[in-house]
């Protein structure tokens, strides 16, 4: 970032901001997935993988709170896929937005 003028980093800064994913499409956590068995003898899934896939998110509410995990439905594991998505998206805009402007101040000029 030394060797990139000022303004391209205003630019950039910029393209970041209007390029951010919805506030309100956002889930911070994790995915797990699992398959059980359902015990009966004849059934599948004592020689297959199990019952499955079953989807569980894994969020906190608090730092230092315990992880809480909670069903998915089939039906709603790609939008949840989505928002998970979204979130890993905005954290690395915003480490690369707070990087820019961190060098605008390093460099004593304005952040505007």
């Amino acid at each position: 970032m030394k060797n990139v003028s000022s303004a391209a980093l205003r630019r950039r800064r910029h393209q970041l901001v209007l390029a951010l994913p919805p506030l309100e499409q956002i889930i911070r956590g994790s995915l797990s997935e699992t398959y059980k068995r359902c015990g009966r003898s004849s059934c599948h899934c004592n020689s297959g993988p199990g019952h499955g896939p079953k989807r569980y998110l894994s969020t906190v509410a608090r730092t230092g709170e315990r992880p809480r995990l909670g069903y998915v439905p089939n039906a709603t594991y790609p939008q949840v896929s989505e928002y998970l998505t979204n979130y890993r998206e905005l954290q690395q805009m915003l480490n690369e937005i707070c990087a820019i402007n961190a060098e605008l101040l390093r460099r004593r000029e304005s952040l505007d």
